[in-house]
């Protein structure tokens, strides 16, 4: 089997509840992921949006997600220190963890790629307030394999 991430909330390239964007509760989706690498040490995800008008906005990144993790929760609060190590970077609208789909109205449909990258390390080397932007750049060179779905929204 390949690497696999999925939502119970949507399938891939279909639309994103309205309670997982900023029209309803602005949860993060439940997330599910199997067959990662058996040498993956951690995970790390980032959902971003390449289609915003002034280039890639970072919605949400996860990183230092133990190996033996299989989903993040629907509803991942952004707490800073969590009992299983696991960490959330500054969105692209300033603010720790989940910032959901908001795309501007009129705008046509957004595609959110939810990618999960298994890794050969168990941290990633950042700073405390790291940003979206800047754990995808630290995952990429110790990503083993990578996962992904997309999420389609408009308003």
């Amino acid at each position: 089997m390949a690497f696999r991430l999925a939502s119970p909330a949507f399938e891939n390239n279909d639309e994103i509840p309205e309670g997982h964007t900023c029209m309803g509760a602005n949860l993060s989706p439940r997330l599910e992921w199997s067959d990662p690498p058996p040498d993956a040490l951690s995970f790390a995800l980032v959902c971003l949006d390449p289609d915003a008008p002034g280039g890639t906005f970072y919605h949400w990144a996860v990183f230092d997600i133990p190996k033996d993790m299989r989903e993040l929760e629907a509803g991942l609060r952004a707490d800073a220190k969590r009992p299983d190590g696991l960490r959330q970077a500054l969105n692209d609208f300033g603010k720790p963890g989940y910032g959901g789909p908001c795309p501007p109205r009129g705008h046509g449909p957004h595609h959110y790629r939810f990618c999960l990258f298994a890794l050969d390390v168990a941290k990633l080397e950042t700073g405390d307030h790291a940003r979206c932007r800047q754990i995808l750049e630290a995952a990429r060179p110790h990503a083993l394999a990578t996962a992904e779905i997309t999420g389609l929204f408009e308003r």
